[in-house]
Formats: C-alpha cells, sequence, structure tokens
C-alpha cells in the first residue's frame, strides 16, 4: 500500500513540475512559452503570445471591450488559432489572419471569407476612452454589415509607421476625417490608421514583436495581399487577470 501511494505522489509531483498542453508542443515551443511567462506578470490584464515562423509577438487584450477580450481568450485557450495564417497582408497598414479555412488552404486558395460558429460579436468602440487605431492596435476584422459587428475570429494587427504631419492633414481632408488633437499626436508619433477609428473594434495592443509585425507587413505577396510564403501563428495565454482567477 505504502509503495503505491509514493508511486502516486511521484507521478503527482512529476505532473505538477513542467505546464501540460492538450497541443502537441515541441522543445523549443515550450521553453519560448516558459521564457515569455517569465517576462510578464498577473495583473488585471490578459497578455497572448503569438508564436509565428517569423518570429514571436505579445499582446495584451483590454478590458475596455470583454466582448471581444473574452471571445478571443476563449479561443486562443481553445487551440483555435494554431497553425492558421496571417492570409492577408499590407505594408504601411496591416496584418490579418485568423480565417480558419487558412488551415489546410492550398497555394491559390482566396481567404478571408471563413469564421467561427457562432454569432458575430457587437462592436464594442471605446474612442471615448482614447482606444484609436494606432500602430500595434489589435482589432477584430469584419465584413460589410449595419452593425458593424466584429467577426468571431478574424483580427488584423495595424503595422502603419508614424506619418508625418502634411501626410495626416491630406488624409483628413480627403477622407473627411474629424480627429482630435490626441488622435492627431498619436498618429504623427507613434502611427497608425485613423480612417478606421470609430468602424472597428479595437480590443487588444501589441506589447513585444514591433520588428516580427513589420517583417511579417513586408513579406511579397500575390494579387490578393496573401504571403507567397505562408506565415502560420499559434498562440499562448500568457497571463490572466486577477480578478477573474
Amino acid at each position: 500500500m505504502r509503495l503505491v501511494l509514493f508511486i502516486f505522489i511521484g507521478l503527482l509531483i512529476s505532473s505538477c513540475s513542467k505546464p501540460t498542453y492538450f497541443r502537441s508542443l515541441s522543445d523549443s515551443e515550450l521553453s519560448e512559452i516558459k521564457k515569455y511567462k517569465k517576462q510578464y506578470k498577473a495583473d488585471d490584464s490578459y497578455r497572448v503570445l503569438i508564436m509565428t515562423n517569423q518570429g514571436n509577438m505579445v499582446v495584451r487584450l483590454l478590458n475596455e471591450t470583454p466582448l471581444h477580450r473574452d471571445n478571443f481568450i476563449s479561443k486562443v485557450k481553445a487551440g483555435f488559432y494554431d497553425s492558421l495564417l496571417f492570409h492577408r497582408v499590407i505594408n504601411n497598414f496591416m496584418i490579418q489572419g485568423g480565417d480558419p479555412s487558412s488551415k489546410k488552404a492550398s497555394d491559390g486558395d482566396r481567404l478571408g471569407g471563413g469564421s467561427a460558429p457562432g454569432d458575430r460579436i457587437a462592436a464594442e468602440f471605446r474612442t471615448d476612452k482614447g482606444i484609436y487605431h494606432k500602430r500595434g492596435a489589435l482589432a477584430a476584422a469584419r465584413d460589410n454589415n449595419p452593425e458593424k459587428a466584429s467577426s468571431n475570429c478574424q483580427f488584423y494587427i495595424v503595422q502603419r509607421p508614424a506619418w508625418r504631419a502634411t501626410q495626416l492633414d491630406s488624409t483628413i481632408v480627403q477622407r473627411n476625417l474629424t480627429l482630435n488633437e490626441v488622435q492627431k499626436k498619436l498618429y504623427t508619433t507613434q502611427g497608425g490608421t485613423p480612417h478606421l477609428d470609430g468602424g472597428y473594434t479595437v480590443f487588444g495592443e501589441l506589447l513585444t514583436g514591433f520588428d516580427v509585425l513589420d517583417k511579417i507587413a513586408g513579406t511579397k505577396t500575390n494579387a490578393a495581399d496573401r504571403p507567397i510564403e505562408n506565415v502560420r501563428m499559434k498562440m499562448f495565454v500568457l497571463t490572466e487577470p486577477k480578478m477573474l482567477k
């Protein structure tokens, strides 16, 4: 009886000595996850590691957009995004991914129309809280629906670098935009896509990996803006809000 108990305790200790995942991960992937987990302490935010074959990025999800936050994190935890592509890439604009049909897509397939089971996500515009489409903004893609509701899986990360003041002024006139002084300073110092404010929901921000963002954005693409060489992703939760534990 004692021998059985000792074996059970040994197995329990062994199982707790390193993280376990329901997906098959290489030693290098496990090492990367462990490294990034050490860099971030739990506070009030979700942080997600986006691993790609071009490098890694870390995003923080915004609590001001709980519908989008909870939808995204549930899919990350379920492994929904594993092996999906960044299927639409436009340099000096953004990189887009999350179409489930991209997982097994052939090279010539046109992507972007796929969605996960379930409804769209209701829009959560938070420009009143200073949440704009700055460089590194994580936002939800959508089709052309009157409610401006978001795709329940597709997302993009804004890559556009800082605007020259004259460029921004010209764009404001051409697109008939109304920007406050905070937005103008943001877009001329950090960059971003001002014409998307109030039209698409921003629900997170890039913390690290801006060089990877630029690398992916600069990859060669076909006429449909799909990278010639596939850029695949995997995602893992690094931190969870203390208040939700």
